[in-house]
């Protein structure tokens, strides 16, 4: 068979299965796919003897789905697993319209599915402006909150993940108990914070300043305190695995029962530091520890 006169109707054997459609179908919304190419009268096509079908070694699952997006432009809406196997269907046929369709539909699907802050910049700000401000158990993930004046607000219980503090003045704010993994604290004010059992997994805290706050049984997992100010602050029971607190002033801190395997803590300075029965085994290279409480510790 040496390609199709226009308007014969076309008869399909994808992998199996039978499908009948026209030769504008096929070329008229993807000119330039593998199908228009096939059947453009330039190629010679493998076709059945008995039934005059032409045959396409292929899946033939979502092919009722391709010739829609042929005929309509709409691309259907399915799983994400059948959109996914769809996709390599249409890369397969060269489809660009139709795998651009599904992409932009699965992206949005994503965004979708992604926790989505219930308060704006400026609702936070006009919230700011009135005294004793309580966020407590409010969804503000990734929101910009850098460079705002948020003393004294109480975050407890939160969703704050991937939120941006940096520069933020957060003296004396609260956030015991809530979810800011993944959040940028960098040169954040953080004097006399509450953090008690918050959750700041992988946080960035480099430069900020902690004086006196309270990070008791916070997890501190891969957060980066470079540089920080921590000077008296409360540690006690905090899980700083992997944490990087190198050239931190941890002066007269607390870090009783303080969880620190393979943490970093060159050049730190732990003077007069509380640090009763922790493990400092490979930890300590270059730090200060004149005046450190070491009563059980391990180095």
């Amino acid at each position: 068979m040496k390609g199709v006169s226009d308007p014969s109707l076309i008869r399909l054997n994808i992998g199996g299965k039978k499908f009948r459609t026209t030769l504008d179908t096929l070329t008229q919304r993807e000119p330039d796919s593998m199908l228009a190419a096939m059947f453009s009268g330039r190629h010679t096509l493998c076709q059945d003897p008995e039934e005059g079908s032409v045959f396409l070694d292929r899946d033939g699952k979502h092919f009722r789905h391709i010739l829609n997006w042929l005929r309509d432009g709409i691309v259907p809406f399915l799983s994400d697993i059948d959109l996914s196997e769809l996709l390599r269907e249409a890369e397969y046929y060269q489809l660009l319209g139709l795998i651009d369709g599904i992409n932009d539909l699965l992206s949005k699907r994503k965004e979708d599915e992604e926790p989505q802050s219930e308060l704006k910049r400026v609702d936070i700000i006009k919230c700011i402006q009135s005294e004793k401000v309580r966020l407590r158990g409010v969804n503000l993930c990734g929101l910009d909150l850098s460079k705002l004046d948020l003393s004294y607000v109480d975050f407890s219980y939160a969703s704050l993940k991937s939120v941006f503090f940096s520069r933020a003045n957060l003296q004396c704010a609260k956030f015991r108990d809530a979810d800011a993994e993944g959040s940028i604290f960098h040169n954040a004010t953080l004097r006399e914070c509450e953090f008690t059992g918050a959750n700041l997994r992988g946080a960035l805290l480099a430069a900020a300043n902690l004086q006196s706050a309270n990070l008791q049984d916070a997890c501190l997992v891969d957060c980066s305190f470079c540089g920080a100010d921590l000077r008296s602050a409360h540690l006690q029971g905090a899980d700083l695995t992997n944490a990087n607190l190198e050239g931190a002033n941890l002066e007269g801190a607390n870090l009783k029962g303080a969880k620190l395997p393979n943490a970093n803590l060159r050049s730190a300075n732990l003077q007069r530091a509380y640090l009763r029965y922790v493990n400092l085994r490979d930890t300590l290279e270059g730090a200060r520890l004149d005046g450190a409480n070491l009563l059980g510790a391990i180095r």
